[in-house]
């Protein structure tokens, strides 16, 4: 299992885009949340960014969208430059349809779960999805305190991908730091988003090792 560390640049310094992203190169995507203060209750990046940060990276972008209707707006993220797409459960008219999309697009498509929405519906479904993003804090903002109990959520999808045999990634976002990525690890994450964890390091980039170091120590 492939360890992979996502940073998310909602915590970096946005007034100098290019040079956060620099220090983030050793990193395996870049994590761009975009919220539109109706899903959730922050108002974050949009289309523009996106496009600016896959012009100022050669990291692939993971897009995860905390916003209404996805069935619209997801496809013009692959547009913008996302090579990754995650759209949220408790958004989507039609998750199947939408993934196929984003797929025949060339992009990975993942499906995210807030903490209180059940992953058993999806299991059936798993080949559908390239990765499947389980929040550990609410959606909506940085910063927050890792949900512990959401780690069996994240054991029961484990369990389901090993048994399917597909290669559909698990993804952790929300409070993932050197406290929280070893437990996240071991119950069968593989891709890990932290935001404050590693912008808010003296040096990103030896963060995102030791990260990846804990991570790979404690795989499922």
């Amino acid at each position: 299992m492939s360890i992979r560390i996502s940073p998310s640049i909602l915590n970096s310094d946005f007034a100098n885009l290019s040079s956060e992203l620099a220090k983030i190169s050793n990193a395996d995507w870049a994590h761009v949340d975009v919220m539109d203060n109706h899903f959730v209750p922050n108002l974050t990046l949009g289309m523009p960014v996106v496009e600016s940060i896959a012009r100022a990276t050669d990291l692939p972008i993971d897009a995860h969208l905390m916003i209404e209707d996805p069935d619209r707006w997801a496809p013009a993220f692959v547009e913008a430059g996302a090579k990754s797409v995650t759209f949220h459960a408790e958004a989507t008219a039609a998750p199947l349809r939408l993934a196929r999309e984003l797929r025949a697009m060339g992009a990975r498509a993942g499906i995210g779960l807030k903490p209180a929405t059940a992953i058993e519906p999806y299991l059936d479904i798993l080949a559908e999805f390239d990765m499947i993003l389980i929040m550990t804090v609410e959606p909506g903002f940085g910063g927050q305190k890792f949900i512990e109990s959401m780690m069996a959520k994240v054991e029961r999808t484990r369990a389901a991908v090993n048994k399917s045999g597909l290669d559909v990634w698990i993804q952790v976002d929300g409070g993932i730091s050197r406290s929280t990525i070893e437990r996240a690890a071991s119950a069968g994450a593989d891709t890990f988003v932290a935001g404050s964890a590693v912008f808010g390091a003296e040096d990103a980039a030896a963060e995102i090792e030791s990260l990846r170091s804990l991570a790979q120590d404690h795989r499922h």
